[in-house]
């Protein structure tokens, strides 16, 4: 950076924030809109004849597929994004996603080409799995390294918004789409969403070729220093650390996806909700989003990113009997509060997140190390979270034990948070 005036230093830094941030929310529109669909519309359409509780564990599965993949997409991408760079990385992965979802808008379903239906889907899954698994690294770390050092929780925060702008497009498209077709949603309307997320991967793309790739690769290789295995290098030098970076986010992950996913799920099987207010009631909560999740991050940089996360550990697990409660009660007004609370709690971790686990790791092998650390979650956490919430409430009736279950991930997470070792230096 030293080579360049400060007019373009700071040019480059709002490109490469902006693009973060575009190319996220572009990937977890994909990402999210699928885990819509699989609550409200793949069951039937994908696994019909079963009775309504194994369709949904069926569909559910197929989401779970994805997220398995998101750890060997971290490893792939990661690869090349400590070898070649991050930019070129990014364009790479937000293809890919873009591809695949808008190949499940065209899917034909169970009854017009029988079993090779979802076999398709769940092919289908894993390539938007290996996408985000290889978006998120470069993303913060495009935006992160650009950034100046006493604001990198803030920078790293700003492609995290790529959840809540994510979960907030995705939802509004299927809720839309949903008014507009009424009873055809299920036949063709949950199509729409799915092919025009190809416009948005197009956004996508102009904004990311035009950004410059991120100062400190370019140093890195300068000095000759890249590695030709950065993969290796990671797992061999940092195996303690990328667990515990998986187990940190176990309050975050597990959680989150029963706020976002199985609520859908609960709120309308269980509860006789209304889809359309659930759905309303998750934007709303996105949206709050926008401004809780760089929140976090800005106050991570004042007083300690383990401190903010700490925080956000213990309230989502006081939050998590209350939550349910409020639902249960079926009051309009007490359910929103119910799931904008619960996505705030989830902010408090997701905002200093990226920065946390991030400066763990060396410069060399971050892209590796960290996407691998981060999306060994999904297996843990994120991809078993509704198919574990849905047994529970199926065999119990109940969600006291889905929440016990949440202030377990919570426990898990505050052990893994302070054993996480501290970075020896965020300048490496």
């Amino acid at each position: 950076m030293t080579a360049l005036n400060e007019e373009t230093v700071r040019t480059a830094r709002r490109r490469a924030v902006v693009a973060s941030a575009v190319g996220t929310s572009v990937e977890w529109y994909d990402f999210f809109l699928y885990g819509t669909a699989s609550a409200l519309v793949f069951p039937k359409l994908f696994f019909p004849g079963s009775n309504p509780f194994v369709g949904v564990l069926a569909s559910f599965t197929t989401q779970f597929v994805g997220f398995a993949a998101r750890p060997i997409g971290a490893a792939i991408f990661g690869h090349f994004g400590d070898r070649l760079g991050r930019k070129a990385t990014l364009v790479t992965t937000l293809l890919l996603m873009g591809v695949a979802t808008f190949l499940i808008g065209c899917l034909p379903g169970y009854e017009s080409i029988g079993v090779l239906a979802p076999v398709l889907l769940v092919v289908l899954r894993i390539l938007q799995g290996i996408g985000v698994g290889g978006e998120w690294g470069g993303s913060v770390l495009l935006s992160m390294e650009w950034g100046e050092r006493s604001k990198r929780g803030l920078m790293a925060s700003v492609p995290q918004l790529g959840v809540p702008i994510g979960l907030l497009l995705s939802t509004g498209a299927v809720k839309l789409m949903s008014s507009i077709t009424g009873t055809d949603f299920g036949v063709w309307g949950w199509r729409v969403p799915f092919l025009v997320s190809v416009v948005l991967v197009v956004i996508g793309l102009y904004v990311r070729l035009r950004v410059l790739e991120s100062p400190e690769f370019v140093e890195l290789r300068q000095e000759k220093a890249v590695l030709r295995l950065p993969v290796w290098q990671a797992i061999r030098r940092y195996p303690r650390e990328i667990l515990c970076a998986a187990l940190l986010r176990m309050s975050e992950q597990a959680p989150f996806y029963l706020f976002v996913t199985f609520v859908l799920t609960y709120g309308t099987t269980k509860l006789k909700l209304n889809q359309d207010s659930v759905l309303g009631d998750t934007m709303v909560a996105a949206a709050i989003g926008l401004v809780s999740v760089p929140l976090f991050g800005w106050l991570s940089d004042r007083i300690g990113r383990r401190l903010v996360y700490g925080m956000g550990i213990v309230a989502t697990a006081v939050y998590a009997f209350p939550y349910f409660g409020l639902l249960d009660t079926k009051a309009a007004g007490l359910v929103l509060v119910g799931i904008v609370v619960s996505l705030i709690v989830h902010d408090m971790q997701y905002g200093p997140q990226a920065a946390l686990i991030a400066e763990t790791f060396d410069r060399d092998v971050r892209y590796s190390a960290a996407g691998i650390g981060y999306h060994l979650a999904s297996v843990v956490a994120g991809g078993p979270a509704p198919l574990i919430a849905a047994a529970i409430l199926k065999n119990t009736g109940s969600s006291t034990w889905i929440s016990m279950y949440i202030i377990g991930c919570c426990v898990v997470s505050m052990i893994a948070l302070l054993a996480l070792p501290r970075a020896q230096s965020v300048a490496k």
